[in-house]
C-alpha cells in the first residue's frame, strides 16, 4: 500500500512550532526501524516517527484492527514491550479525545487514511487547530498537551510511544483553573469539558 501524503493545514500562521503543523510525508521520514529490528532502548522522536511511519506503511499489521464507532473510540495495542507502545486508532467525526498529556512518553502519530485534527492550548484565543492528512507522520516530546478529534469518517492513525505509556493527564478547567486527573495508559480518553 503506497500512502499519499496530504499536507498537513492550519487555520493559523504555522511558524508556532505546534508539532502536526510539522508533519511530513510518511515517505519522508526515511530510516528503517520496524517492529521486528528494535533496538531495546527507549525511542528518541526521529526513531518514534520511522516507527510509525513503517508501520503505517504496512497495512497488514493493523487493517484487521480497524472498526469505527461515533460512540465510544476504537483502538487496539499492536505491540508493547519495556521500551516501545504502539497503537492502531480508528476514528469518526464523533470521536473526541479531550485535552491530556502522555506524561513520560514522547510520541508519534502517522495518519494512514481520512484526516485528524490536533488542538493545541493557547491562552486568550481559541485552540489552535492542525488538520493532519492520510499520508503523513508527526512527532511530539513528553511536555506536549494536545486534544485530538477524528475530521473524517473513517480515520486511522498508528501512534508510538517511548517510553510506553503507564500514565496520562487529562485536562479541565475547575473553578476557574487549569486542572489535571493521572489516568491509566488503557482507560479511553474522552473530554471532561467543553474547553476549546
Amino acid at each position: 500500500m503506497t500512502l499519499t501524503a496530504e499536507p498537513a493545514t492550519s487555520e493559523t500562521v504555522t511558524t508556532r512550532g505546534v508539532p502536526a503543523e510539522m508533519a511530513r510525508p510518511v515517505s519522508d521520514v526515511g530510516g528503517e526501524l520496524t517492529l521486528e529490528n528494535l533496538p531495546g532502548r527507549d525511542l528518541d522522536e526521529a526513531e518514534l516517527l520511522q516507527l510509525a511511519g513503517s508501520i503505517a506503511a504496512d497495512p497488514g499489521r493493523w487493517r484487521r484492527h480497524v472498526a469505527f464507532s461515533d460512540d465510544k473510540r476504537h483502538y487496539v495495542s499492536l505491540h508493547r514491550d519495556m521500551h516501545v507502545d504502539v497503537w492502531v486508532l480508528c476514528w469518526t467525526p464523533q470521536n473526541d479525545t479531550g485535552w491530556h498529556d502522555h506524561d513520560v512518553s514522547s510520541g508519534a502519530v502517522a495518519v494512514t487514511q481520512g484526516r485528524l485534527t490536533e488542538h493545541n492550548l493557547a491562552i486568550d484565543t481559541p485552540s489552535l487547530q492542525t488538520d493532519i492528512g492520510a499520508g503523513t507522520v508527526f512527532s511530539f516530546g513528553p511536555d506536549h498537551i494536545h486534544r485530538l478529534t477524528g475530521s473524517d469518517a473513517g480515520t486511522v492513525s498508528i501512534h508510538t510511544y517511548s517510553p510506553p505509556l503507564w500514565r496520562m493527564g487529562q485536562y479541565a478547567v475547575v473553578d476557574g483553573m487549569l486542572r489535571r486527573r493521572s489516568m491509566s495508559y488503557a482507560d479511553e480518553l474522552r473530554p471532561l469539558d467543553d474547553m476549546a
